[in-house]
């Protein structure tokens, strides 16, 4: 356990970072940091001199998604699982924050972003990377089906066939590759990846706030009609996945750091 608190706010005149904080295991998400992300996100949403706002991970991953650790204990209870409940309140306000804030959102990918880590970056505004980061769509790797608004996003970023091949193998894609595909619009080296993060992020906080306001409510409108029924409809499809033989299989074989039997079941 690490007694950091699990999500850092720091405040650079009109930006404000907010760092995934649990390193030790890859800023995968557990209930307080979910919490705090959704909080600050909000505060972030309702301050009027916030101009920019910039999510990055500490240490060397961005995101790796769902801590799976409260998942293997239910499922070796014999608990019946109820992902679309969890995707409904802990990933979807998060998610919807981030689209309807009225300043631009910068996600600073500075490692691997997985799972729901992806989601939480492909939900933003901007994309950036340092080069040594990595994006993995492994929701199939467990069992599980995308989440956190991905399969609604990705597409849009990367195209329709490119986004099935990412979801159904599971394998990485490095942040050259993310740049070549639409994923990420900027990398930098990762000596460099910091201060060049800030630069953007308070070139966009001097920038025509209320203008990028209402570009960000047009071009919602043009590519989320139907946003709150997709959200459902995700949200009912996960909960059907957790069910499934193979995601506690998945759960298991992540935990014991072997490679997953699925049985399609």
């Amino acid at each position: 356990m690490t007694s950091l608190s699990p999500l850092r706010v720091e405040r650079d005149g009109a930006v404000t970072v907010l760092t995934l904080n649990r390193p030790d295991v890859l800023n995968a998400f557990d209930e307080p940091l979910s919490e705090a992300l959704n909080a600050s996100l909000a505060d972030c949403a309702a301050d009027a001199a916030i101009r920019a706002v910039v999510i990055t991970g500490a240490g060397r991953a961005f995101s790796a998604g769902q801590d799976l650790d409260d998942r293997l204990a239910m499922i070796e209870k014999g608990g019946e699982l109820h992902l679309g409940d969890e995707l409904r309140r802990r990933y979807h306000p998060a998610i919807a924050t981030i689209r309807e804030m009225r300043k631009p959102v910068i996600a600073a990918v500075n490692g691997v972003a997985a799972g729901a880590g992806l989601g939480l970056a492909i939900a933003c505004d901007i994309r950036v990377a340092a080069s040594s980061s990595t994006f993995r769509a492994a929701w199939g790797r467990v069992g599980l089906v995308p989440d956190a608004g991905s399969a609604f996003f990705l597409p849009r970023l990367v195209g329709w066939g490119r986004a099935l091949d990412m979801v159904l193998t599971g394998e990485p894609v490095t942040a050259d590759e993310a740049l070549r595909i639409g994923l990420v619009t900027r990398v930098w080296p990762d000596p460099e990846f910091p201060t060049k993060c800030r630069e953007l992020a308070q070139t966009l906080a001097r920038g025509a706030t209320e203008a990028f306001a209402l570009t960000k409510e047009g071009l919602n409108a043009a590519m989320a009609r139907g946003f709150a029924e997709f959200l459902e409809h995700e949200a009912d499809l996960q909960d059907r996945a957790g069910r499934t033989h193979d995601y506690a299989e998945g759960v298991r074989a992540f935990s014991q750091k072997r490679p997953a039997k699925m049985e399609g079941r």
